[in-house]
Parts: C-alpha cells; sequence; structure tokens
C-alpha cells in the first residue's frame, strides 16, 4: 500500500478536472480524495498499490494534457480513515 499527495497545476478549475479525476481514482480503486485549492490548484491525495496511484496520476495527465503546466508529486504515509475516493471541498 502506498500513499501520494498530488497538486495539478494550471487551468484545472472549471474543467471537470475533480469528477474526472474522481472516476480515473474508482477505476483504479484507490481511495483518498480531490478537492480544489484557493489559489487555483487542485489537491489529490490517493492511496492504493503504487503502480495504480502512478497510472491514476499518468490517466490525469494524458486526459488534461495541455491544461496541465506542472504537477508535484509527494510520498506520504497512508491513512486508515480514507475508505473510498471522494470529491471534497
Amino acid at each position: 500500500m502506498a500513499a501520494r499527495h498530488v497538486i495539478f497545476i494550471g487551468r484545472v478549475q472549471g474543467v471537470g478536472f475533480r469528477f474526472t479525476a474522481l472516476r480515473m481514482a474508482q477505476r483504479h480503486q484507490l481511495t483518498g480524495f480531490v478537492r480544489n485549492l484557493p489559489d487555483g490548484t487542485v489537491e489529490m491525495l490517493t492511496q492504493g498499490s503504487a503502480k495504480d496511484i502512478d497510472d491514476c496520476i499518468q490517466d490525469i495527465k494524458e486526459y488534461f494534457g495541455d491544461y496541465l503546466r506542472d504537477t508535484r508529486i509527494q510520498e506520504i504515509p497512508t491513512d486508515p480513515r480514507y475508505k473510498d475516493f471522494r470529491i471534497t471541498f
């Protein structure tokens, strides 16, 4: 089990980013959350197998292509309180 904290930077709000990330995370059977941040970025915390997390992040990058300017990924400890993946506010 692995966990990653991800910040997506670019035109990521108002383009269906969170809903797409939710679908992709669920498809990869990940837990955690995705949410908009006040600075215009999107934060995602995701847990699951390292391969599934990496595949999900790659799927998001490919889907949003030119909308993304940068993606910051940090390894973090897993947190058992996340039982599913959801959009938070």
